[in-house]
């Protein structure tokens, strides 16, 4: 399979375009390669479908930062597949965009002769927030979530028709669920405004679902997050969104990851950095401290001399690295001198030894200390 090319390549747009500019650029290349208007051309349409995949991932904010930090590997690696199969599923996936692009008019339908492909309508995406714990967010998790979907009406079957009756054909287009609508060199189908595609009206709609062949219910689902995720990801759970037209795909439900922070651990990108105390002997002498880390204890080794807030770095003790890539991040380790709040008089006088050799000035010690101890020996 060969790798696809760079979206900003295919757009000639800059990294940094904004949405603005994102829009005039596949405004550009959706007149330039509509199949409409190279009929006989089918590289044309492949060009139209890539530019239309370009512009799918670009113009969504979380998909685009996935693929500007992992690339394409990091969009396949979350779930995400924004490819299109054919002209018909960008129609309906850009309804609204068409419209503006073209003046008016949808761009959509199926094409070709005989006005007999009637278009059907692919079910909306959704969005949940999925909060996390710090440690599922790394080594990944299994979360059972419960998602309000659109789902087919059991009594109609999803045709929005009441039992015992049936639908009538449109007279508007006739039953073809298209219409053609003619600007200065382009022909367009365009779906038709009266049946929306169906080329069929309910005359009796369904009293379950009041005509829309869609009732809301909750649905339980099953997410599985990868090891390694961080807070804002999103993860895509294909035909899992809203069901759509009889005939016709579901959406897709984007599971948008809210990952709560850790008391000890802190995250930076693929590296856990964390904070030990050490105390002033081992500091000075050298010797071995435990270092927590996201999976078992580790042993550091901390050198004779070893200054406070010196980092030392365990590597391929950080996160999983999502997005196709290999290997795990690393931990730094930051040591920080304790200092004891209290200390027993023989350690005090200990310290106050050490003070007076190297010549270092110091508070008094504490009269009423001795006083205390001698009164009550």
């Amino acid at each position: 399979m060969s790798q696809p090319r760079d979206y900003y390549e295919v757009l000639g747009v800059p990294k940094d375009a904004d949405d603005a500019a994102l829009k005039k650029a596949y405004r550009a290349l959706a007149l330039k390669f509509h199949p409409d208007r190279n009929p006989d051309d089918p590289s044309a349409e492949e060009r139209f479908k890539e530019a239309s995949e370009a512009y799918e991932v670009l113009s969504d904010p979380q998909k685009r930062q996935t693929y500007d930090r992992f690339g394409h590997q990091g969009l396949r690696g979350q779930g995400v597949n924004p490819g299109f199969q054919d002209s018909d599923e960008i129609f309906s996936h850009f309804s609204d965009l068409f419209g503006d692009l073209f003046g008016g008019f949808s761009g959509g339908g199926r094409r070709g002769g005989g006005g007999g492909g009637r278009r059907v309508r692919r079910g909306a995406d959704l969005q949940y927030g999925l909060e996390l714990d710090f440690m599922e967010a790394v080594h990944g998790c299994s979360k059972e979530v419960e998602v309000p979907r659109q789902t087919a009406c059991e009594p109609c079957d999803g045709t929005g028709v009441e039992p015992g009756t049936e639908p009538e054909t449109c007279e508007t287009c006739g039953g073809a669920g298209e219409v053609i609508q003619a600007q200065m060199f382009l022909r367009i189908r365009t779906t038709c405004p009266r049946c929306r595609g169906r080329g069929k009206v309910i005359k009796t709609p369904c009293g379950g679902c009041e005509g829309s062949g869609r009732v809301r219910q909750q649905s339980n689902l099953t997410v599985s997050v990868p090891a390694g995720v961080d807070n804002g990801l999103q993860l895509r759970l294909t035909g899992k969104g809203d069901e759509g037209d009889p005939g016709a795909p579901a959406g897709d439900l984007y599971v948008v990851l809210h990952v709560r922070e850790h008391e000890f651990f802190r995250r930076d990108g693929d590296d856990i950095i964390c904070t030990v105390p050490m105390s002033y002997p081992q500091a000075c002498l050298g010797g071995e401290i435990t270092v927590p880390t996201v999976d078992e204890p580790e042993s550091l080794t901390v050198p004779a001399g070893t200054p406070s807030g010196k980092v030392f770095t365990l590597k391929g003790k950080g996160v999983s690295r999502v997005g196709g890539r290999r290997g795990r991040g690393d931990q730094h380790v930051q040591v920080v001198v304790s200092v004891p709040k209290k200390m027993t008089t023989e350690e005090e006088e200990l310290v106050r030894q050490l003070a007076a050799l190297q010549e270092g000035k110091v508070g008094e010690a504490n009269p009423f200390k001795k006083f205390w101890k001698n009164l009550t020996s």
